[in-house]
C-alpha cells in the first residue's frame, strides 16, 4: 500500500489506430523513488502507453495527472516541462561534440560562454547520480554504455522527475548494465520514478520495486517485488500461457566448413580468420562498435574484403557475389529492421518478396498468389501482428516486422545463416519462437549469431568468439566454464586469465 501521492497517474488511457486498439482503459501509478517495469509481448501496448506519456502520441480517451493535477501533453517538450523524459534504444546525440555540449544542448543557461563551468557542472550532476563519465570527451568516442549515460545526464539535467527507460539494457555489457542498475537505484534513492521496459526477466526480477503486465492493450496483473513469482511463472502470466525460459539445444555433429575467412581486412577489423561448419552454430558476442557491423557486411555480400580471402560454400567471395543461389544460399537477417531489412511503405507481401521474389517467379513472371501464401503462412506460424499481409510494414512494432523477417530469410532454406542481434527487442515468447526455428535451421546451416546478449550466445552457440576493437579476443567452446565466466570481461577489452 503506497502512503505518497503518485508523481504521475495514467487513468483510463485509450489509444487505436485503426481498427487496432493497442491500449485500452489502462490505469498505472508511477511513485517517487520506486522502479517499474512494464513487461509484455510485441505489441502489447508498451511503448504506446509510454510515447504518451512522453508527449509523442496524445490518447484518444483517458487522463494522464502529475502531482494530481490532469495535464495533456502536445509534445514531448510539454513532457520535459513536466518533468518527464524518456531514454529510447536509439539516442540522438551529435558525435561530433563532447559530452557537457550534448548534455547543455537546447539547455542554454550561459554556461556555454564558460566551458570550464560547464564541465564542472556536468561533472557534479553525474558524481550525483553515480554516473561515470567525462565531461569532456567526444561522443564519438564513447562506447554505446557511454553514450547512454549521456542521455541519462539530458534527462537529469532538465530535472526530469520520471525518466522512461526503453531496453536500456540491450547495448550493454554486463559490466554497463550494473553501472545502470546503480544509477537506477541512485536516482530512486533521490526520489525519482523510473520506468523500465525490459524483455530481459532476469533483469526486472532483479531491479524492479514493482512489475506490471501488459497483454493486448490492457494491464493484465501487477506486482510488487514482495510478490513477484519466479521468472518461469513469470514469463507465462506475461504471455498467457506455459513458457520454458531455458532452450535445449541437440547435439550435432559438425559437418563441411560453409564459411572459410582468412586474414580478412577491412576498416574497422584487424586480420581475422575463423570457419564456420554446416550444423554449428558460431555467436561473436562483443558491444556495438568493434567491428561487428563490418563483419556482417563482407559476407553478406555489401562490401569486398580489402586484404584476405573469404569463402562461401566453396566459392571464392568474388564468385559467390553478386549472384547467390536463389535456394540453400545464404540468407542475412540484419539488425536493423526498419531500414535495411523492410520498406516501411511496402506492404508485408511485398516485404517478404524484396529477398525471394526468385523463388516465386517463373520466366518473366512474378507469382504474387504464391508469395501471398507464404507471406500468410509465415504470419500464422510466427504470429505476426496484425495478420494483414497488405499492411504496410511501418504498421507493425519492431518485434513483429523481425518476425516477418526472420520467417522470410528461413523460408528459403539457407546453407549459410548470418543472424545479427535477431532477437533484439523481441517479447520472450517471440524469443523463444525465433531461437527454436534458428536451432532446427542448424540441422542444414551454419549459423553465425552475432549478439550483444550473451544469454542469446549462450542459448544457441556451439562456439563464442568474442569481438573487441575489430579482433576476437578469444573463440572457445560453450562448454569452457572458465572462458563463459569471464565473457562480460572480454567484451569490455579487460585483461583476462
Amino acid at each position: 500500500m503506497h502512503t505518497t501521492q503518485p508523481l504521475v497517474s495514467l487513468e483510463g488511457i485509450c489509444k487505436s489506430f485503426g481498427p487496432v486498439k493497442a491500449n485500452n482503459n489502462i490505469s498505472l501509478n508511477f511513485y517517487p523513488g520506486r522502479i517499474k517495469a512494464l513487461l509484455g509481448e510485441n505489441g502489447a501496448g508498451k511503448s504506446t502507453l509510454m510515447s504518451m506519456l512522453a508527449g509523442s502520441l496524445q490518447p484518444d480517451a483517458g487522463t494522464i495527472r502529475v502531482l494530481g493535477t490532469p495535464v495533456r501533453f502536445t509534445s514531448p517538450r510539454h513532457a520535459h516541462n513536466a518533468g518527464i523524459g524518456m531514454v529510447y534504444q536509439h539516442f540522438k546525440l551529435v558525435d561530433s561534440m563532447t559530452v557537457a555540449e550534448n548534455v547543455m544542448l537546447g539547455q542554454e543557461d550561459g554556461f556555454l560562454l564558460h566551458p570550464a563551468k560547464m564541465y564542472a557542472s556536468i561533472a557534479t550532476l553525474a558524481r550525483t547520480y553515480g554516473i561515470e563519465i567525462d565531461p569532456a570527451a567526444r561522443v564519438e568516442d564513447l562506447s554505446m554504455g557511454e553514450r547512454q549515460r549521456v542521455e541519462i545526464l539530458k534527462l537529469l539535467r532538465r530535472e526530469s522527475s520520471v525518466l522512461i527507460f526503453d531496453e536500456p539494457t540491450a547495448v550493454l555489457t554486463p559490466k554497463e548494465t550494473e553501472q545502470l542498475f546503480y544509477a537506477f537505484q541512485r536516482m530512486a534513492a533521490l526520489e525519482k520514478s523510473i520506468v523500465f521496459i525490459s524483455h530481459k526477466l532476469q533483469e526486472v526480477m532483479e531491479i524492479a520495486d514493482e512489475i506490471a503486465i501488459l497483454r493486448r492493450g490492457e494491464v493484465v496483473e501487477e506486482f510488487d517485488r514482495e510478490s513477484v513469482p519466479d521468472k518461469t511463472t513469470l514469463a507465462s502470466r506475461m504471455i498467457g500461457r506455459s513458457m520454458n525460459t531455458e532452450m535445449h539445444r541437440p547435439a550435432l555433429a559438425p559437418g563441411e566448413e560453409v564459411v572459410v575467412v582468412e586474414n580478412l581486412e577491412v576498416k574497422g577489423l584487424q586480420p581475422l580468420s575463423f570457419s564456420l561448419r554446416k550444423s554449428e552454430v558460431l555467436a561473436i558476442a562483443g558491444v556495438a562498435g568493434n567491428g561487428q557491423k563490418e563483419l556482417v557486411e563482407v559476407l553478406a555480400g555489401l562490401c569486398a574484403p580489402r586484404q584476405g580471402n573469404v569463402r562461401l560454400l566453396g566459392k571464392s567471395w568474388k564468385e559467390f557475389f553478386p549472384t547467390p543461389p536463389k535456394v540453400n544460399g545464404l540468407a542475412y537477417i540484419p539488425e536493423d529492421r526498419q531500414g535495411m531489412a523492410t520498406c516501411p511503405d511496402l506492404s508485408l507481401v511485398d516485404n517478404l518478396l524484396l529477398t525471394s521474389r526468385e523463388i516465386f517467379t517463373e520466366g518473366m513472371l512474378l507469382q504474387r498468389s504464391a508469395g501471398l501464401a507464404a507471406t500468410l503462412q509465415i504470419i500464422s506460424q510466427y504470429d505476426v501482428r496484425p495478420g494483414n499481409p497488405q499492411a504496410s510494414g511501418r504498421s507493425l512494432s519492431g518485434g513483429n516486422l523481425q518476425k516477418l523477417v526472420i520467417g522470410r530469410e528461413l523460408l528459403r532454406q539457407p546453407a549459410v545463416i548470418i543472424a545479427e542481434n535477431p532477437t533484439q527487442g523481441l517479447d520472450i515468447a517471440a524469443t523463444e519462437d525465433v531461437w527454436a526455428r534458428l536451432l532446427e535451421a542448424r540441422q542444414h546451416a551454419g549459423i553465425l549469431l552475432v549478439t550483444g546478449d550473451v544469454n542469446e550466445a549462450l542459448q544457441l552457440a556451439d562456439r563464442i568468439a568474442v569481438m573487441y576493437r575489430g579482433k576476437f579476443v578469444d573463440c572457445f567452446p560453450v562448454t569452457d566454464a572458465v572462458k563463459v565466466a569471464q565473457i562480460g570481461s572480454m567484451m569490455a577489452g579487460v585483461a583476462y586469465r
